[in-house]
C-alpha cells in the first residue's frame, strides 16, 4: 500500500512519479471508506485527488503557501500532512476538523468555511512575503463556483494590478454545492468546450516563431495577430484582461499534465491561473451521478450508496419549503431568492412549481440582499433564504438597502443555532446580535414547525418593512398542524407553563429545553413560568412589565451568542424602564467559538441543558438573603 508510505509531503516526494496515479486510487477507496461511516463532504474531495497529489509533489509546504478557498475540499490534502490515522474522528467531538484548521497542522496556512476568501488571503500573503524579502510561492485553489462571489472578483483585480507571483489554480467541476450559475459559469464552459482552442493557439504559435526578426513594425504585427486570435478563441482573455497569465484547460485527473502546466506557470515572474478541469464525485459511480446529493454525505452503505438512517422525522427545512410553497398559491408576488442554496434552503420544490419566482444568483450575498430590497419596493415580497452563518456576508447591504430603507423583504434564516458538524465557522448563534440593534428589523424564531408555518404567515401579512423568522437545523417536534394559518400579533409572546418561583424566557428549540427543566423542577416542588419568547425584537413590554411587577427571578435561554442577544435585551429593557431590582440571568452561547461535533454535545459543552437551568433557578432562588417565594406543586 502506497498510503501507508505517506505521511508528510516529503514522503510523498520520494515516490517515482509513475506511482502518483496509483496513490490516487488507494486515497480514493480511503476516502469512501472512512467517509461512509463518518459522513462528510465527499464529492468535491473525490474530484481533488490528482490535483491536490501534483500541488504537493511540485511545491513545498508549508514554505510554499497552498490557501484551499472553502476548507472542505482539503481531505486529500488532510491526509498527505499527517493525518489519515486521525480520519476516523472527522467532524466528530473533539475529533478531525471537516475543514482546513490552523491549529490541526503547519501545513494549513488559512481557514475558511465561507467561499470565495484565498484570493484576498493570497494577495495578503504574497504581499507579505515580498515585503519580508522571502522567496516562497504562494498558491490558490479556488472552485468556479466560489469565483462567482464578488470578493473573489474584487481580489483579481487587486492582483492583476499588483503583478505579485501568485498562483490561482481554478479548480473547474462546474459545481459549487448546487449547480453554478450566472454569466461567470457560462463562460467558463464555453472555454471548457472549446476544442479547437488549444490547437489553433499551438499552431499560430509556431507560425510565428518562424517569422524572421526583420524589424519591429513587423513584429508588434505578429503580436498583434496573435492577440487577435485569443479574442477571437475566448479561451483565457478574461483572467488575462484581469492582468493574470492564463494557463489551460487542463485536465484535472492527469497528474503528467498537471506537473507540466505548474512548471510552465512557476516560469512567469507574476500571476498567473492554472484552469483545471475536474469531475466532482470522481471514482465514486453514486457520487459521480448525483454530485448536488453527495456534497455533504451523512453515512452510507459503500455497495449502494444508501444512506445508514433512513428518512424520518422532517426537519424545520422541510416545513419552510412546504408553507412556502402553499402561501405562494395564495400570493403572486412571494419570490424565493437563495445563494447557490436551492437544496440546502429547501426550494428545489418550490422551483418546479414556480421556476420563474425562484432565483439563485450564486454564491452573492450581497448582491441577493440588495436585489431583495428594490424587488420589495417594486411591490413584490422577496423571501431571501439564507443560512444564518451565510447572511453574515451581506451586513451591510441588510443595514443599508433592506432597514435603512424600510424595504418589505422576507428573510427565512435557516440552520439559526448550533449546527452540528459543520462546526464553528457555520454556527449559527450570531445572526440575533447583528440583526437586533438594526432600525426598522423584526425577529422572530418558533418553538416547533406548526408555529413557524404561521409565523411565515405573519411575515408574508408584514408590510412595515423587513422581518425575519429564524430557524434551526433540527429535527421538527412533531406536533399537530393547524390547518389554518394565521397571523401572530407582532411582539407578543406566549406563556406555555405557569408558575411563580421563576420564569424561563426561551426562544426556538431551547423552550423544549426550559419545559425539561420545569418538569425536574416540579419533582421537587418548584413551579417556574416557560414563557415562549418568540419576538426577539420588538419584545413583549406588556410580559415584561408583569414580571417586573411580580418580580420573580427570570432566566433567559438563548441558543444564541450571549452578548448582544435576548438575554442582552431583556436586561436592556429593565434598565430602560428603571427596574433595577430585577435578577435576570442571562444564558446563551459564551464569547468562543464552539467546534464541531453533534447539536447535543455543543449544547452540553456551553450549558444549554435542562440540568443547568435548575442550577441557575437553584441558585436564584435559594442564594442567602433571598426573599423569594415558592410555590410547591
Amino acid at each position: 500500500m502506497l498510503l501507508e508510505q505517506i505521511n508528510q509531503p516529503s514522503d510523498l516526494k520520494q515516490l517515482p512519479k509513475e506511482q502518483l496515479e496509483p496513490l490516487a486510487a488507494e486515497i480514493r477507496q480511503f476516502l469512501i471508506e472512512k467517509l461512509a461511516v463518518t459522513g462528510g463532504h465527499l464529492a468535491s474531495n473525490l474530484g481533488i485527488v490528482e490535483l491536490t497529489l501534483a500541488l504537493h509533489y511540485y511545491y513545498d509546504s508549508p514554505k510554499d503557501k497552498m490557501l484551499y478557498d472553502v476548507g472542505h475540499q482539503a481531505y486529500v490534502h488532510k491526509i498527505l500532512t499527517g493525518r489519515k490515522d486521525q480520519f476516523d474522528t472527522l467532524r466528530q467531538y473533539k475529533g478531525l476538523c471537516g475543514f482546513v484548521k490552523r491549529a490541526e497542522s503547519e501545513h494549513d496556512v488559512w481557514e475558511a468555511g465561507h467561499s470565495s476568501t484565498s484570493l484576498s488571503a493570497a494577495m495578503g500573503m504574497a504581499l507579505s512575503r515580498d515585503l519580508q524579502g522571502q522567496d516562497n510561492r504562494v498558491v490558490a485553489i479556488i472552485g468556479d463556483g466560489a469565483l462567482t462571489g464578488g470578493m473573489a472578483l474584487e481580489a483579481l483585480n487587486h492582483i492583476g494590478h499588483e503583478k505579485r507571483k501568485l498562483m490561482v489554480v481554478l479548480n473547474d467541476n462546474e459545481m459549487s454545492i448546487a449547480p453554478n450559475v450566472g454569466a461567470l459559469h457560462n463562460y467558463l464552459c464555453k472555454i471548457r468546450s472549446d476544442r479547437n482552442y488549444k490547437k489553433a493557439k499551438e499552431e499560430v504559435e509556431q507560425l510565428l516563431k518562424k517569422i524572421p526578426a526583420i524589424g519591429g513594425k513587423l513584429a508588434k504585427t505578429a503580436e498583434r495577430v496573435k492577440d487577435g486570435l485569443k479574442y477571437l478563441v475566448v479561451s483565457g482573455m478574461l483572467f488575462e484582461e484581469f492582468g493574470l497569465k492564463y494557463f489551460g484547460p487542463v485536465d484535472g485527473h492527469d497528474i503528467d499534465k498537471l506537473l507540466d502546466i505548474f512548471q510552465q506557470a512557476d516560469r512567469i515572474d507574476g500571476p498567473v491561473l492554472v484552469h483545471v478541469v475536474t469531475r466532482k464525485g470522481k471514482g465514486y459511480s453514486p457520487a459521480e451521478a448525483d454530485s448536488h446529493k453527495w456534497h455533504g454525505a451523512t453515512p452510507y452503505k459503500i455497495e449502494s450508496g444508501q444512506p445508514l438512517k433512513s428518512v424520518g422525522t422532517p426537519n424545520y427545512t422541510d416545513i419552510f419549503s412546504d408553507v412556502l410553497i402553499e402561501l405562494a398559491e395564495q400570493d403572486e408576488r412571494i419570490v424565493a431568492v437563495t445563494p447557490a442554496m436551492p437544496g440546502g434552503s429547501g426550494l428545489l420544490k418550490f422551483e418546479k412549481l414556480y421556476p420563474n419566482r425562484m432565483i439563485d444568483v450564486g454564491i452573492a450575498e450581497q448582491h441577493a440582499a440588495t436585489m431583495c430590497a428594490a424587488m420589495a419596493m417594486e411591490g413584490m415580497k422577496p423571501v431571501f433564504a439564507v443560512y444564518s452563518t451565510f447572511l453574515q456576508r451581506a451586513y451591510d447591504q441588510v443595514v443599508h438597502d433592506i432597514c435603512r430603507q424600510q424595504a418589505n423583504v422576507i428573510f427565512a434564516i435557516d440552520r439559526a443555532g448550533f449546527v452540528g458538524p459543520d462546526g464553528e465557522t457555520h454556527q449559527g448563534v450570531y445572526d440575533i446580535p447583528f440583526l437586533r440593534h438594526i432600525p426598522n428589523m423584526v425577529i422572530m424564531m418558533p418553538k416547533d414547525e406548526n408555529e413557524l408555518r404561521h409565523m411565515m404567515k405573519t411575515a408574508v401579512d408584514y408590510d412595515a418593512g423587513p422581518i425575519a423568522v429564524r430557524y434551526p437545523r433540527n429535527a421538527v417536534v412533531g406536533v399537530p398542524m393547524d390547518t389554518e394559518l394565521s397571523p401572530i400579533p407582532i411582539g407578543t409572546w406566549e406563556t406555555v407553563r405557569n408558575g411563580d418561583s421563576a420564569a424561563v424566557l426561551a426562544i426556538g428549540p431551547m423552550v423544549q429545553v426550559a419545559e425539561e427543566a420545569a418538569e425536574l423542577l416540579r419533582k421537587e416542588g418548584i413551579r417556574i413560568r416557560v414563557i415562549n419568547a418568540r419576538f426577539v425584537k420588538p419584545l413583549d413590554d406588556e410580559m415584561l412589565h408583569q414580571l417586573g411587577k411580580d418580580r420573580i427571578p427570570v432566566i433567559v435561554l438563548e441558543e444564541s451568542s450571549a452578548i448582544g442577544g435576548l438575554g442582552s435585551a431583556v436586561l436592556e429593557w429593565y434598565a430602560n424602564h428603571g427596574v433595577y431590582d430585577m435578577r435576570v440571568k442571562p444564558i446563551g452561547v459564551p464569547d468562543c467559538f464552539v467546534e464541531h461535533g453533534s447539536i447535543k454535545e455543543q449544547r452540553n459543552e456551553v450549558g444549554l441543558t435542562p440540568e443547568r437551568v435548575v442550577k441557575e433557578v437553584h441558585s436564584m432562588l435559594f442564594a442567602t438573603g433571598g426573599n423569594n417565594r415558592l410555590t410547591r406543586a
